[in-house]
């Protein structure tokens, strides 16, 4: 006997996707599903644009989103469309109705995405260009794409966005890297306008844009390579930091995989929690420290190299765990000789999670000696020597050791 569902649920909710040519962009399936609608959801340009084709009751997007949501799951089993701009599945409305949504229930008419369009207007091969949405989000999640070279294409939040875009660029040595906005594209009002990083000085852009960026690293240009183990100086600190040579070897301990949740206890600068971040956008990161001023630095440090969304908890281990999502690894920087903190980690781990942990201490290299040999796992003793003058000539000038214990929980 087979377990699939007997019949096929059907469709109810129409996802449409438009743009700024409105009607004349659509197909004639299409345009009978909006006129035979009896509710249409939408924002408020949507609604405009549609605006004859539209017979049924207009439902505006409300804030919080959620609300909206909600409004056409409460209308589930009736016929619901939304319209949406360009490609619903890009950064758009149906990724999030998707949520909620099973796939059999809905049905989607895409048009072109404005990535699509861009690239069309530029000539840019769209698999060889990074698109990023920076609507509603931070400006800085573009950092880690910033390469000499590299094409972007980015969605912007309104027209302040490709303004904003240019300080960064300049402000992060990129100053001469090539801005072209594309205002409106496939209406009325579409226009494309294009200068240097340092030079822009466009104004009244339309709020619905997007900008496209041919990156030229300058010479002092923040480039933020794609190995673990970044140069210490792209972070700010105050000494609390994991050398860049531990930092790889911790990393790599580690180990990310797609769509983990880290746990960095005692994140000092941040930057072991800031690298899990920049292997894949997927991935997220707690970091855990109480003192205040590095708490206020590592958030600093996570926007500055293009990972905005790291999340901070100023508090003491372990009673800053409470009510913390349960990670899928950890590292242990900081605080892990004290009572109960390696002990509250192990408990919090997800089965099959990973634990790093490393000690410069004595202390601290007692509490993991202690633990591999209760739990097993590895230890592993790291020494670094860097050269340095010795007088008038060189010498090797060793770092203090570390101890790593790399455990992985059952």
């Amino acid at each position: 006997m087979s377990d699939m569902p007997s019949h096929t649920p059907k469709p109810w909710l129409t996802i449409i996707g438009i743009g700024e040519d409105g009607p004349e962009g659509l197909g004639d399936h299409a345009k009978r599903l909006i006129l035979a609608a009896p509710a249409v959801f939408g924002g408020e340009r949507h609604h405009a644009l549609m605006d004859n084709l539209i017979a049924g009751e207009r439902l505006v997007w409300q804030s919080p989103f959620e609300k909206s949501i909600d409004a056409i799951l409460r209308r589930r089993g009736t016929p619901v469309v939304v319209l949406a701009s360009g490609d619903p599945f890009l950064f758009g409305v149906g990724a999030t109705l998707s949520r909620h949504v099973n796939a059999e229930e809905m049905r989607t008419i895409p048009a072109p995405s404005a990535f699509s369009m861009a690239a069309s207007r530029l000539g840019w091969p769209l698999h060889e260009t990074a698109c990023l949405s920076l609507h509603g989000r931070s400006i800085h999640l573009i950092r880690p794409h910033l390469h000499s070279g590299r094409r972007i294409i980015a969605l912007t939040s309104d027209g302040k966005g490709p303004g904003d875009l240019a300080v960064l660029l300049s402000n992060s040595g990129f100053g001469h890297s090539r801005i072209t906005v594309l205002e409106a594209l496939g209406g009325a009002r579409e226009r494309i306008l294009s200068t240097s990083a340092e030079d822009f000085q466009f104004r009244d852009i339309d709020p619905l844009n997007v900008c496209a960026v041919e990156v030229k690293a300058g010479i002092e240009a923040r480039v933020l390579p794609f190995a673990t183990g970044l140069d210490d100086e792209l972070f700010e600190h105050d000494g609390q930091i994991t050398k860049r040579e531990i930092r790889a070897l911790t990393l790599s301990a580690l180990a990310p995989r797609h769509g983990e949740l880290l746990w960095d206890i005692g994140a000092g600068s941040g930057s072991i929690g800031i690298e899990w971040m920049l292997c894949d956008p997927s991935l997220k990161t707690v970091a855990i420290e109480q003192s205040p001023d590095r708490v206020s630095r590592i958030a600093r440090n996570a926007s500055a190299l293009g990972v905005p969304g790291l999340a901070v908890v100023e508090g003491t281990a372990p009673a800053a765990f409470s009510g913390l999502p349960e990670p899928d690894a950890i590292f242990v920087g900081g605080g892990g000789s004290e009572p109960g903190v390696m002990d509250a980690a192990i408990v919090s781990l997800k089965s099959g999670g990973r634990l790093v942990a490393n000690a410069v201490t004595l202390e601290m290299e007692a509490v993991l000696l202690a633990e591999q040999a209760r739990r097993g796992g590895f230890l592993t003793r790291i020494e670094i020597s860097r050269a340095s003058p010795l007088g008038a000539m060189s010498g090797w000038r060793p770092a203090m050791p570390v101890v790593q214990w790399r455990w992985i929980k059952d």
